[in-house]
């Protein structure tokens, strides 16, 4: 189980920035070197993948190939915010799906500061996610407290952050989130150290798995449906476990 899960932790700290195929070199490599006991074949998704979850993912827009997977596991599991590398724009749509009912505010990196700004002063206060899409290879610095986390408690012990000169309220329920169009960003140490780099660039492979999914659900739907109950047959059976 150590095993298992150092394999894990270093898929969501290291790997995000890379295609599936270094990505699954790197995890062989590790599971050849790794001097603790391990679960044979183990990677993110086996130890850190809910099987429901990611059902509502794929229907909520997140494509079914194992590479998107692993990708929004490291999105849910990363103490820092994600940046996504989306030429497709498939993570873009996902996210908006994904917390639509939390009211979703979506600004874009060209916006001026000031409307920037107001919008995650907003956010912040209500526990709103907030995108902010086509992120070009710098950032704004007003993102500088939110990508550190750099919020605070105040004399009564309620938590506080300072963005830009304004002090207000931090909700816990905040979520952040940044996209990128560009296909091979190159962004400075300062900023790769505060944000979690996502490669969610479509590949032959992945492609290949996505097609196989829409396939099987348009030609055999049945199947398609029996595989939707089974995962949440066996979420329920891990549970009551």
């Amino acid at each position: 189980v150590v095993g298992d899960v150092l394999i894990a932790a270093g898929t969501v700290a290291y790997l995000g920035p890379f295609d599936s195929v270094y990505r699954e070199e790197i995890t062989n490599e590790w599971r050849t070197t790794c001097p603790l006991k391990f679960t044979p074949g183990c990677d993110i998704t086996s130890v850190l993948g809910n099987p429901v979850v990611i059902a509502d993912w794929n229907i909520q827009g997140l494509p079914s190939d194992a590479f998107s997977v692993q990708n929004g596991i490291i999105v849910e599991k990363d103490s820092r915010w994600p940046l996504c590398i989306d030429p497709q724009g498939q993570a873009n749509k996902w996210i908006k799906n994904m917390e639509e009912k939390s009211n979703i505010k979506v600004v874009k990196a060209s916006d001026s500061t000031t409307i920037i700004q107001r919008t995650l002063e907003g956010a912040v206060q209500l526990g709103n996610p907030v995108l902010i899409e086509n992120c070009a290879q710098s950032l704004d610095p007003t993102l500088d407290p939110i990508l550190s986390n750099a919020y605070f408690k105040d004399s009564s012990g309620a938590l506080q952050i300072k963005i830009g000169d304004s002090i207000i309220s931090y909700n816990e329920d905040f979520k952040f989130f940044l996209t990128t169009v560009l296909p091979n960003p190159h962004y400075p140490p300062e900023v790769a150290v505060k944000v979690s780099l996502l490669n969610f660039t479509i590949t032959r492979l992945g492609l290949e798995e996505q097609l196989l999914v829409v396939l099987v659900e348009q030609e055999r739907p049945e199947v398609a449906a029996k595989k939707a109950t089974l995962i949440i047959q066996g979420a329920e059976n891990n549970r009551q476990l």
